[in-house]
C-alpha cells in the first residue's frame, strides 16, 4: 500500500522537461511541476535566418535565436569559449556529405549564416559521393569500389572534378545568398596516389596548405573546400570527404570537428542515439559491443585516431545540419558529442585521496566564506565515519561526492559536487555524471532554483519536485515507489538540509549565514 504522500508525488510529480522547465521555475508557484511545463519546447533555431537586416537587427535576431535552444547562460558560456581561440581557423571545421547538399542544402547554409553572424567562421569542406554515383550511372558507368574506396578512372575523374565545382558553387551561391561572406579556395590538400594500380585517381593527403584558410578567415570570409587534392605534378586527385576533414583538422587543431549525417549521430543497439561517447573510459567497452560493427564500429575507430592527434580541448561532434547551433551551443547538445575525455577516479574511503589538500580546495571553490574551511574540515571527519564514494578527474575541474542508501536513507543521494567553468564547458560534468550513473542506479539531490545550470540537472533526472526555492531532483526511480516518499517528506520540511551534516552544501550555507550574523552583531556593539 503506498503512503499517503506517495499518492500524492504520483499525481502531481512530473518527468524532467528540460529547458522549459527551468525557465518556467521562476514564475511557477512553489510545488510540484506539472505535465504542462514538459509540452513547452523552443523555437526553431533554422528557420529565423531567411534574410539579413541591418547589424543591429541581426544582432537581435540571433540573441533571440540563441535563447531559443538554450539558457542564455549556456550561449554565453559558449560563445565566449569559441571567441577565445588564439586564431580564429581554430572554431571548427564541419564536413558536409553530398547527401547533405542534396537533402538539407537549406538547413546548412542558416546554421552556417548564425555563425557568421556571431563573428565565427566555420571551414567547410564537402564531396558529392551519392550525386557521383548518380551521374556515373546516367552515363552508364557502374561505380566500383575496392575496400570501401571509389576505384577512380580518368572518365570518374573528370565527372567528379566537374561536379564537386558544381556542388561548391551552389554551396558558396546559397550562402551568399543569406548575406554570408564565403571564399571557395582551391590547391589545399597535397596528395599522393594512394594506391595507383589498385584504385588509380585516388590520393593521400600528405601536406594541407593552410595558409589561404586562415588569410581567408582573417579578412572576414568562410572558406569553402571541395575535397579534391592535387599531386606535387598537378594532377587532381579524388579523396573522400571525411579524409580530407580529418586532414584538414590534423592541420588546424580545431575545438569542433563536425561530421553532418542524416541520420543526427550514432546509434546503439537498441536504436537509442548516443549522446556522449568519452574515449578514454569507454572505447574498449564500445569495441566489445555487439552492435557496434561496420560503419559504427569504423568511425568510432577513425574518430579516436583523429583526436588522438589533436588537443584535448578538441571534440568530435555527428549531428543533422538542422541542429548545429543545438550542438554548439547548449550543454546537451543535439547529436553524438566524441571527446578523448578523462579518466574519473573513484575515491571510497578518506584515505584514497593522494592529495587531501587538493580535495579540500575543489570542495571549497567558488564557496569561500568566513568558516568555509574549518566547515570542509568537519566534513571530511565526517566522511571518515561514514560510507561514500567520491568521482572526480585528475585536475579536479569536478568532483561528485555521493552517500550510498543505508538504514536511514532509502535512496542514494549526492551530497555535493563542485565544478569549474571549465569542467561544464569540456563535459568533465558529463563524465563524472555517467561514472555515477554506472554505479548507482537511483539517485536524489538538491539544486538552488537559482542555479546557472539548471538546465542541465534537469537532463539528468527522471523528475523533480520545487519547494521554496529549491528543486529536489531524482532518477532511477518512479513515483510508484515507496523510497521516494520520506525523501520528498524530507526535503518539504528541510529543504537543501535533508541530508543534515551529510549535506556539504548545506552545511557551508549555514557557516557563511553564522559567520555573516556574528560579523553583523558585532559591528553593531561596536
Amino acid at each position: 500500500m503506498l503512503s499517503a504522500t506517495s499518492v500524492a508525488l504520483r499525481a502531481g510529480a512530473r518527468r524532467g522537461a528540460p529547458r522549459a522547465a527551468a525557465a518556467a521555475l521562476a514564475s511557477a508557484p512553489n510545488g510540484i511541476r506539472g505535465p504542462a511545463l514538459a509540452g513547452r519546447r523552443g523555437l526553431s533555431a533554422t528557420r529565423t535566418l531567411a534574410s539579413f537586416p541591418a547589424k543591429d537587427r541581426t544582432r537581435e535576431i540571433v540573441a533571440q535565436t540563441l535563447s531559443s535552444i538554450g539558457s542564455k547562460r549556456e550561449g554565453q558560456q559558449y560563445l565566449k569559449l569559441f571567441t577565445s581561440t588564439s586564431s580564429h581557423s581554430k572554431f571548427a571545421v564541419i564536413k558536409c556529405g553530398g547527401a547533405i547538399l542534396t537533402e538539407y542544402l537549406d538547413e546548412l547554409c542558416q546554421s552556417i549564416a548564425l555563425l557568421s553572424s556571431l563573428d565565427l567562421y566555420p571551414v567547410l569542406v564537402h564531396g558529392a559521393g551519392p550525386q557521383l554515383n548518380r551521374l556515373l550511372e546516367d552515363a552508364g558507368v557502374e561505380p566500383q569500389f575496392e575496400e570501401g574506396i571509389r576505384v577512380t578512372d580518368a572518365k570518374t575523374l573528370g565527372v567528379a572534378r566537374k561536379l564537386f565545382l558544381e556542388e561548391n558553387l551552389r554551396l558558396v551561391d546559397r550562402l551568399d545568398q543569406l548575406g554570408v561572406s564565403t571564399r571557395s579556395i582551391s590547391g589545399v590538400f597535397m596528395a599522393d596516389y594512394l594506391d595507383k594500380e589498385k584504385w588509380q585517381y585516388v590520393g593521400k593527403i600528405t601536406k594541407v596548405n593552410k595558409e589561404a584558410i586562415e588569410q581567408s578567415i582573417e579578412a572576414g570570409y568562410i572558406p569553402v573546400l571541395t575535397s579534391m587534392a592535387e599531386s606535387t605534378d598537378g594532377q587532381l586527385l579524388n579523396v573522400n570527404a571525411d579524409v580530407a576533414a580529418a586532414e584538414l583538422a590534423r592541420a588546424l587543431e580545431p575545438l569542433k570537428v563536425v561530421y553532418l549525417s542524416e541520420k543526427g549521430g550514432l546509434f546503439n543497439g537498441e536504436g537509442d542515439k548516443i549522446s556522449h561517447i568519452n574515449l578514454d573510459e569507454e572505447y574498449d567497452h564500445l569495441m566489445a559491443q555487439p552492435w557496434c560493427r561496420y560503419g559504427t564500429r569504423l568511425k568510432i575507430k577513425e574518430i579516436k585516431e583523429l583526436l588522438d592527434t589533436l588537443p584535448r580541448t578538441s571534440s568530435v561532434a555527428i549531428i543533422h545540419p538542422s541542429d548545429l547551433q543545438k550542438e554548439l551551443f547548449t550543454d546537451s547538445g543535439a547529436g553524438t558529442l566524441i571527446q578523448r575525455g578523462d579518466k574519473i577516479q573513484k575515491a571510497t574511503s578518506v584515505s584514497d585521496f593522494k592529495d587531501l589538500d587538493k580535495i579540500k580546495a575543489a570542495l571549497i571553490r567558488d564557496r569561500e566564506g568566513l568558516d568555509a574551511e574549518a566547515t570542509v574540515d568537519r566534513f571530511i571527519d565526517l566522511l571518515r565515519e561514514n560510507p561514500f564514494t567520491a568521482y572526480y578527474d585528475d585536475a579536479l575541474q569536478c568532483i561528485a561526492i555521493v552517500i550510498p542508501a543505508g538504514n536511514n536513507r532509502p535512496l542514494a543521494t549526492l551530497a555535493t559536487l563542485a565544478i569549474t567553468k571549465s569542467g561544464w564547458l569540456t563535459n568533465v560534468a558529463e563524465n563524472v555524471f555517467t561514472a555515477i550513473k554506472k554505479d548507482h542506479p537511483s539517485l536524489v539531490w538538491t539544486v538552488n532554483e537559482h542555479d546557472e545550470n539548471l538546465t542541465w540537472f534537469f537532463e539528468k533526472s527522471d523528475g523533480s519536485f520545487h519547494h521554496n526555492g529549491s528543486v529536489l531532483f531524482y532518477y532511477g526511480c518512479d513515483l510508484r515507489s515507496e523510497a521516494l516518499a520520506p525523501v520528498y517528506d524530507d526535503f518539504v520540511s528541510n529543504g537543501r538540509a535533508m541530508l543534515g551534516d551529510s549535506n556539504l552544501e548545506a552545511r557551508l550555507r549555514r557557516a557563511a549565514q553564522t559567520a555573516n550574523q556574528a560579523l553583523r552583531d558585532s559591528q553593531g556593539q561596536a
